[in-house]
């Protein structure tokens, strides 16, 4: 596994349940992954004596974060020679694609899924271009390096514009028009070597300043078309990328109920983490799976579920200067409630320091008990 954050450690405990050993490569020695892992090898990614060492130990390979050198990947892929080459998943193409949002535009046009009107202003002469009137008010967001919120800003004049795009740099961005929601999807499925394809439920989110807070499963305001169109393009996407792997796909339901897709991630995701308390098969292990080739089964949801992301701001909310530990009984005392904690050494504000689920036999009882357990924890109701 190259990456350690909390993604990574959810895997980890997936393939160890199936009887793998899993060697973390990450830089960070408090990494969460590293600390769950049966071997924690602390260098840089791009480290030539880390990645030899992998290819000497590992026999397959998977990341679990899009920000990991796609280069990386790909010397891993082909090895020292063809009999040293390793199973990589997913493939070094398909994350340096999710990796840059113009090339990640570009594949959403290139197979016919539906994406926000935009621009790609690589360089300052760009900005004056007079196409850009069209898609303000507007996102600007760095094309690279950007997530949960980081390295994008809302735009309303060409003024702001200009004075966002040195903010953010002078780095290449992609500007998108503002469009009206109806709310916010994601779809994770996963592809193996064969081209098989499965997927977990469509998943309906809510975002608070940029960052995860709410995942419904079943979708409460998604129709069974936009469902279906959904899957749709997210397997046409998963197919041009010959992809390999685990990969969610974000999409927004605009007022008319049409879909445009938002961004991929090479990776379970957030959105999915619901999975390991309400599915048969959760997204972790599906990525076990496609890496190693087992079987793909179709994840079966035998719970309603509700996730609710954890962030720093929860170890603050008492008005103590130093963080506190929420108190975490008073929601485990609640029926159906599945705590996850990601072993992060220090809690900060807007950090992801874990997440709860609330399963329940419908739909209406898990958010009814997610909706008090949101109270306990002082979070906003949703």
């Amino acid at each position: 596994m190259l990456g350690g954050g909390q993604l990574g450690r959810m895997f980890v405990h997936a393939a160890q349940r199936l009887g793998y050993r899993v060697l973390v490569l990450d830089p960070d020695a408090a990494s969460p992954a590293g600390a769950a892992a049966d071997r924690h090898l602390r260098a840089a990614y791009d480290d030539a004596q880390a990645l030899a060492e992998v290819a000497r130990c590992a026999a397959a390979v998977t990341t679990e974060f899009e920000n990991v050198p796609a280069a990386a990947l790909r010397r891993l892929a082909q090895g020292a020679s063809p009999a040293a080459a390793l199973p990589v998943a997913p493939p070094a193409d398909a994350v340096a694609i999710c990796q840059q949002r113009a090339r990640e535009k570009a594949l959403f046009l290139r197979t016919d899924v539906p994406c926000a009107p935009h621009a790609v202003l690589a360089r300052a002469a760009d900005l004056d271009a007079a196409a850009l009137d069209a898609l303000l008010p507007g996102l600007l967001k760095t094309s690279s390096l950007g997530y949960d919120g980081k390295g994008q800003t809302t735009v309303t004049t060409r003024a702001e514009l200009a004075a966002a795009w040195r903010a953010l740099g002078g780095v290449p961005c992609v500007l998108e028009k503002r469009l009206e929601l109806a709310c916010e999807l994601s779809v994770v499925v996963a592809r193996g070597r064969d081209g098989a394809w499965v997927h977990l439920p469509v998943q309906q989110n809510l975002h608070r300043h940029g960052i995860l807070a709410v995942t419904q499963v079943p979708a409460p305001d998604v129709a069974a078309a936009a469902a279906a169109a959904a899957l749709a393009a997210a397997a046409r996407l998963a197919e041009a990328l010959s992809y390999v792997g685990v990969l969610c796909v974000e999409f927004f339901v605009l007022a008319d109920g049409s879909l445009v897709a938002n961004e991929i991630a090479p990776r379970p995701h957030n959105s999915g983490h619901w999975s390991i308390d309400a599915c048969d098969v959760s997204q972790f292990e599906l990525q076990v799976r496609t890496l190693t080739g087992l079987p793909l089964t179709p994840p079966r949801q035998h719970s309603a579920a509700v996730m609710l992301n954890l962030l720093g701001d929860l170890w603050f909310t008492r008005g103590a200067a130093a963080p506190q530990a929420p108190r975490w009984e008073r929601v485990l005392a609640l029926p159906g409630v599945h705590l996850h904690l990601y072993g992060k050494s220090e809690a900060r504000r807007a950090r992801k320091m874990g997440h709860l689920t609330i399963t329940a036999a419908d739909a209406g009882s898990a958010r009814a008990v997610a909706l008090e357990a949101a109270q306990r924890l002082d979070l906003p109701a949703f």
